[in-house]
């Protein structure tokens, strides 16, 4: 619940002030993904789980080349 509202708080803050947030909105997205794939392995949903862990290592590795070019 803390990870959601911290996404919709960057997006918010990103929207209204035009500045450049992306890799960390990248990070906690990510974040958040790994914590509801994690879920998702405690409710036996093995398939929920592998593509939420999937993308949630996709998302911090494209946080981490946007935080470089910055």
């Amino acid at each position: 619940m803390i990870l959601a509202i911290t996404v919709l708080a960057l997006s918010a803050y990103q929207l209204l002030t035009d500045t450049f947030v992306m890799p960390y909105y990248m990070f906690i997205v990510g974040a958040f993904m790994l914590v509801t794939g994690i879920v998702e392995l405690q409710k036996d949903r093995k398939g929920g789980f592998l593509g939420c862990v999937v993308v949630s290592l996709f998302l911090f590795f494209v946080s981490i080349q946007g935080s470089w070019k910055i």
